[in-house]
């Protein structure tokens, strides 16, 4: 796709240092964009004797690296996408794609009934929605309201909790085998309509109600259409190695490719057993699955406090869920799953309150336990912190969030270091107090990790968030800097970029990141948000 000299890109950055998202060495280079494509790459060897590439705008680069586009691969902007044009939480950090439809819960397919649910479920990620137009109920129905124009790409996964819930509702059983039928009818047509894979919440109802041989079905059903599997899987505390191994193993049994989301190892019990891990999936690999992973740059989670109740308090739904909370008896039942057994939803981990910090409530009158430990909120009240975790689920009606500090660093960094490892900021935007993983993941990488520790050279953590995700998503013309690929880049300034976002500002935006194009659009231009909405849904691509 050479370009003539005679003729005017739309866009010429010139004299940028190129980190082309191979992870090969960087090299100083002009690089023109014309009509949403990169049409010419002039190295610096070679401009002696070329003609450089001319542009209606022409951008001096000096000190700045040139790279593709970063890629959530998860992301919880589902409904951020459609009522914020704006959208700045990812735009800011050069993301301009993500992966929605994350953790099995999300509003597609969807009846009226199983939206109303879902919407209960999910407002502690995403809000109540009352400020979004709900026309879609299917996959394809949603991707095209996203086609209207968003701030950043999205693909879409087919969230199996949803399906269930749409077939099954929020019962605790095997499927039967209409039921099952069902369900496999329902990803095939999201696969169809251009989701690229299916995800699980598996600590998460109903669709933490699927047993193996269910979720086996589903997934051959997915690789059948190329797509990948990318589960929550059953635990990250007390069984998180064998859960891991499970998923290996579903994957090896249904021939699905598997993505391992937010791969860590929390709570006291894995503390410096990342290498227990890699080891698995090293095994793996050798034996030949197709496995990836992401993670975020930070220790602490980030979840909902009604995803730490058992199962059990959770069959039937929000509805039954508080219901059994306003009974003495049960509410009793559940303190103690929680507090001294170790409820599934905690991860097989008994709770420690004062690692669980309230980071957003749906009622702002509730807004005062924010920024504090349940533990804290407790104490201010003179009651046990159950009392006040009960009451909480209450009165906020399940829509309260959380952060839990429970994570190690050393766990983190040897993860991250896997090579098959991606980024991944599962920010939820919720609350007064978000975590700052929302606003922060990817200049936290480039600032913190690279420049700063030296975990990741440059060009090894680039490709981490760039090709290597675009590889897992099957995606022909997005990751790399090369001539023909769409014109998603970013650029940014190796020596001052960092995350703006901490756990006291969690919003406030990155610096060093002053020029961000979606499809040769920009959309950060010296280092403001500008009115483009380039973003569109980008689906499958078929085998």
């Amino acid at each position: 796709m050479d370009l003539d000299p005679l003729d005017l890109a739309d866009l010429v950055v010139r004299d940028a240092e190129v980190v082309d998202g191979s992870g090969g060495p960087s090299g100083r280079a002009d690089v023109a964009v014309k009509d949403g494509r990169i049409v010419s790459i002039v190295q610096e060897a070679a401009a002696a004797g070329c003609a450089r590439p001319r542009g209606v705008r022409e951008l001096d680069a000096e000190g700045l690296v040139l790279c593709p586009g970063f890629i959530d691969m998860h992301a919880h902007s589902d409904l951020a996408l459609v009522r914020d044009p704006d959208h700045s939480a990812k735009a800011a950090q050069g993301v301009t794609l993500e992966v929605v439809g994350q953790d099995g819960l999300s509003y597609a397919p969807v009846d009226d009934r199983t939206l109303a649910e879902v919407r209960r479920a999910t407002t502690g990620w995403n809000g109540h929605g009352d400020d979004t137009d709900f026309t879609w109920r299917s996959v394809g129905e949603y991707l095209d309201r996203l086609d209207r124009g968003i701030a950043v790409n999205a693909a879409y996964l087919v969230p199996q909790g949803t399906v269930r819930m749409l077939v099954m509702g929020w019962e605790d059983r095997e499927a039967t085998p209409e039921e099952l039928d069902r369900m496999r009818r329902l990803v095939a047509e999201g696969m169809e309509q251009g989701a690229v894979g299916m995800s699980s919440g598996l600590t998460y109802p109903p669709g933490m109600y699927a047993r193996n041989a269910e979720l086996r079905e589903l997934c051959e059903v997915v690789a059948s259409y190329g797509g990948y599997y990318s589960p929550h899987h059953r635990s990250y505390g007390a069984g998180a190695l064998e859960a891991y191994r499970e998923m290996v193993e579903l994957a090896r049994a249904s021939g699905c490719p598997l993505h391992l989301t937010h791969a860590t190892l929390n709570f006291g019990v894995n503390e410096g057993r990342a290498g227990e891990l890699l080891s698995l999936l090293d095994e793996a690999l050798a034996a030949g699955a197709d496995i990836t992973l992401d993670t975020y740059p930070y220790t602490p989670g980030c979840t909902t406090l009604a995803a730490l109740l058992p199962s059990w308090a959770a069959e039937g739904g929000p509805e039954t869920i508080l219901r059994r909370l306003g009974e003495d008896a049960t509410a009793e039942r559940i303190r103690h799953d929680l507090e001294v057994t170790g409820s599934d939803g905690c991860h097989g981990v008994p709770v420690d309150w004062d690692t669980v910090e309230i980071s957003g409530v749906s009622d702002p009158v509730l807004g005062a336990y924010t920024g504090r430990t349940v533990r804290e909120s407790a104490e201010l009240r003179g009651e046990a912190p159950w009392t006040t975790a009960r009451r909480l689920l209450v009165e906020d009606r399940l829509g309260t969030t959380i952060l839990q500090h429970v994570g190690h660093e050393d766990n983190v960094r040897a993860i991250m270091r896997h090579r098959i490892h991606t980024g991944g900021s599962d920010g939820i935007l919720q609350g007064a107090k978000p975590h700052p993983r929302a606003y922060g993941t990817f200049p936290r990488y480039l600032g913190r990790y690279v420049r700063e520790l030296g975990v990741l050279t440059l060009e090894e953590c680039v490709a981490r968030l760039t090709s290597r995700p675009a590889a897992r998503l099957r995606l022909p013309d997005r990751g790399l800097v090369r001539e023909g690929y769409r014109a998603d880049l970013v650029l940014f300034d190796p020596a001052t970029v960092a995350a703006g976002a901490t756990f006291e500002r969690p919003r406030a935006l990155p610096t060093g990141i002053p020029y961000v194009l979606i499809d040769g659009r920009f959309v950060i231009d010296e280092g403001r948000r500008t009115d483009v909405r380039a973003g569109r849904a980008v689906r499958r691509t078929p085998r």
